[in-house]
Formats: structure tokens, sequence, C-alpha cells
């Protein structure tokens, strides 16, 4: 399946027109220098337009949703499983469907984390405590996933990720995010 849709097929070709058009001025001048130059702001001008239009088409061209997102922890392995479903829910197809996951430690916020799971050693601190293998906790863990590879319009799947959960995560907001390519 192709990464591109007829939009961007549409918007490429204008561009390209619109190069040529340049290009076509430029060589009617007279002199070398403003040729070159010419040339060279016309193409530079082209490649920022075309790669800007790619994004902004993808934005609203390849749609996805997730759907029925449980997640359970599996204490025995210290890991968390996400399952559900991903829907393309745009007109056209999506070649790639990416899910990041970020989970955030919230003790901190409701002041249940004790002071040693912020402290990180520097300076004088830091050189013994990197013998002693004392390293500061993340407090933040982010992870991304593909979920689904070229999905038709309408059409959906059942995913399942996991992956390594921290056991010092008291209380975690969670903030998942899905996106198409």
């Amino acid at each position: 399946m192709s990464y591109l849709n007829i939009w961007h097929y549409v918007v490429l070709a204008v561009i390209f027109l619109i190069f040529l058009g340049g290009i076509y001025a430029s060589l009617q001048q007279k002199e070398p220098k403003m040729r070159l130059g010419m040339i060279f702001s016309v193409t530079l001008i082209s490649l920022f337009l075309g790669v800007l239009s790619i994004f902004v088409i993808d934005k609203y061209t390849k749609k996805v949703e997730l759907f029925k997102v449980k997640n359970k922890r599996l204490l025995s392995i210290e890991k968390i499983i996400y399952t559900g479903f991903v829907k393309n829910t745009g007109k056209y197809p999506v070649g790639k469907v990416t899910m990041t996951i970020k989970l955030v430690n919230r003790g901190h916020a409701t002041g249940n984390v004790k002071g040693g799971n912020f402290y990180k050693p520097s300076g004088f601190m830091s050189f013994f405590s990197e013998g002693l293998n004392m390293r500061s906790k993340p407090q933040t863990i982010e992870k991304e996933f593909v979920i689904a590879r070229n999905l038709k319009p309408g059409q959906s799947k059942q995913f399942r990720v996991y992956f390594k959960y921290p056991g010092y995560f008291t209380s975690t907001a969670e903030f998942i995010k899905v996106s198409g390519h």
C-alpha cells in the first residue's frame, strides 16, 4: 500500500508546476548570477512546500481512533498489557498506525513520594554513587508501538502491546496517543 493518497499527488503536482514556472522565469533572466539565485530559491521553496504539504495532508486524511482500550498489570512478570481495537475512521487507507503510551508517576503530585525518589546525585556525590550503582528512578515512561499496518477505510484491527511496568510507580497517570502514517 502506498504512503501517498490522491491528495498528496494533486498537491505535489501543483507544487511541481510552480517549480517549473519558477525555473522557466529564472532562465529568462539576462544575468547568470540572477539565474542561479532564482533557481536556488525556487528549489528551496518548492522542497519546503512539498514536505509541509505531506504533513498537512496526512493530518487531515489519515484518521484513526482507539476503541475499548483496557490495561491490565501482570504482577508476576512485572508487565502491563494494553488491548483494544484501532479503526480507520477516515476515507483513505492508512499505511502504519502508531500508538504512544506515556505513564507518569503521580505520587509526587499527591505528596506520596518520599524525597529519595527524586534525589539525583550531582557533583561530589555522583562520583561516589556511580560506583555504588545508585541511580535515580525515572518518573515518566514513554513507549511507542506500531499496532496496525495497511488499514483500509472503515477497517479495524485488534491490538495487544505490553512492556515492563516500574514497580515503584504508586499512582499512575496514563496518556495514550494514536496517529496514522
